[in-house]
């Protein structure tokens, strides 16, 4: 199946991705980031189980990473000389399918870890001693890096998304990785309401921190200094939740069912899989049994998006796209 429009077309690829079938894959519920590394690997985390997973552009698995993380809810890929590196934040919890999908807290919370690509953790960041702590929780959803060998100054920006809707800004110089500040929205378009993603975006001769603020619908933009510089998509976006970059167009993941690519000037170019209709549907973005309990949805459709949660790129500019829901799905749209 071929969607797309404005030439910008892609074939649908349905079950992409060759996860082995098992009962954490079949019963667990997917909410994964996504990262492509230069060989044009895709990197995703399991369903159920504390594992990432390797594929190949062709979907077969092609390894795996033990972690003994609760989530790999975001996923970011580095390169420190000739060295690749994750990026994970893992929010802390879970849900699980012995408590009827409610959330249960992992044995260390919210964290942020660097780790190689065999899964030895290189650092963790500490969360922030601030006073909003002292009550409220740590769940972090992204992590991004301004890239020396993109001409950045290796900081690190990590998104409180589903805690206190700040986004912190660490040193990597630091051997503990020294915090260096906090924004939180309010010095710029409006306070942050679930920050769900950051990205560093370097198509420019300046380099620009994205934020997805995707409870108030909208990108705030700060230069990588947290100066804030401007708001996009208040118009045309429903739920942005993660970035990726092909050339340069910004391709946004929307969890409200869709796909929005961006071009250099932060216009809407067109929409991927809309199908925004069915996060009106009960139990969205699964299905409920008769006593209420979430169950993976039949509401699927080939062309159609229900919950882009983790997207990535690769060099032919090709879209992988990993959803949130029970079982997950796994689509990759070949470009044409």
């Amino acid at each position: 199946m071929r969607i797309g429009a404005n030439g910008h077309s892609y074939d649908w690829i349905s079950d992409w991705a060759r996860i082995p079938d098992s009962a954490s894959a079949r019963a667990g519920w997917a909410h994964p980031g996504l990262a492509v590394n230069a060989a044009s690997e895709i990197i995703t985390f399991h369903q159920g189980d504390p594992t990432l997973l390797v594929f190949g552009p062709d979907g077969e698995l092609r390894r795996t990473i033990e972690t003994g993380l609760t989530e790999g809810h975001g996923i970011t890929l580095t390169r420190e000389g000739d060295t690749d590196f994750l990026w994970v934040a893992d929010t802390g919890s879970k849900r699980l399918p012995q408590t009827d999908y409610g959330y249960q807290t992992g044995p260390v919370g919210g964290q942020v870890v660097k780790m190689t690509l065999d899964g030895r953790i290189a650092l963790t960041l500490e969360r922030p001693d601030l006073a909003i702590y002292r009550e409220g929780r740590y769940q972090p959803t992204s992590v991004a890096v301004n890239e020396e060998r993109f001409g950045g100054n290796g900081d690190v920006w990590v998104a409180d998304g589903y805690g206190q809707s700040y986004v912190h800004r660490y040193s990597r110089f630091s051997k503990a990785g020294e915090y260096l500040g906090s924004i939180n929205g309010e010095e710029g378009g409006g306070r942050f309401a679930t920050p769900h993603a950051v990205w560093i975006d370097a198509r420019r001769a300046e380099p620009e921190l994205y934020v997805a603020d995707r409870s108030n619908h909208r990108i705030q933009v700060y230069d990588v200094e947290g100066t804030f510089k401007r708001v996009v998509g208040a118009d045309f976006l429903s739920s942005p939740s993660a970035f990726a970059r092909d050339g340069d167009l910004l391709i946004v993941a929307e969890l409200r069912a869709r796909l929005a690519i961006l071009d250099r000037d932060d216009r809407l170019v067109c929409y991927l899989g809309d199908n925004e209709a069915v996060c009106a549907k009960e139990g969205w973005p699964n299905m409920l049994n008769g006593s209420g309990v979430p169950i993976r949805t039949d509401r699927l459709e080939p062309g159609k998006f229900n919950s882009p949660h983790g997207i990535g790129a690769d060099r032919e500019g090709n879209l992988y796209v990993a959803e949130w829901l029970i079982g997950g799905r796994m689509t990759k749209l070949a470009k044409v």
